[in-house]
């Protein structure tokens, strides 16, 4: 078999860039049994409700649903257990330090293979106001009219 190159996406947290203002991003391995990797591989999960949570000098990925292998048996996998991230320890103490800032959580961004190893995209992370989000999509609405005014223009001037 050959070896997997690039990275392929298995799922997406879309709904974190508009909760939370974010503010570093981190590459981490994660901990997984045979049966998981297996259901990863059909491009099953679920990144809606997870978070990271540090204990212990150990980063550990809660709540993030990796339905169970369909072809499994006895040794399948419960699909909401904790998985531990593979980090190096100097980014666990400096995520363990800036998440206990009021405000600051850590949550994962996008998981996929790299490779063919399954990693996961967390980021540090400081929730939104309301009427942050409000003006995020102001901006993003003015942004996408004012290219729409400059690509009539330069129609304009082409033809």
């Amino acid at each position: 078999m050959a070896k997997e190159k690039g990275r392929k996406l298995i799922a997406q947290n879309k709904k974190a860039r508009h909760d939370y203002h974010i503010i570093d991003t981190y590459e981490c391995g994660l901990v997984l049994t045979g049966t998981e990797v297996k259901s990863l591989r059909q491009g099953r999960a679920s990144l809606a409700d997870g978070f990271v949570q540090i204990d212990g000098h150990e980063a550990w990925l809660h709540h993030v649903h990796i339905p169970e292998y369909s072809q499994g048996t006895w040794t399948n996998h419960s699909a909401r257990r904790r998985r531990k991230l593979l980090m190096h320890r100097a980014e666990i103490d400096k995520l363990e330090s800036k998440s206990q800032e009021t405000g600051h959580t850590i949550i994962p961004l996008a998981l996929y293979f790299k490779d063919g190893r399954a990693k996961v995209e967390i980021a540090l992370a400081r929730g939104k106001k309301e009427y942050d989000k409000r003006q995020t999509l102001r901006e993003r609405q003015d942004q996408r009219e004012a290219d729409k005014v400059m690509s009539a223009v330069r129609r304009r001037q082409q033809a």
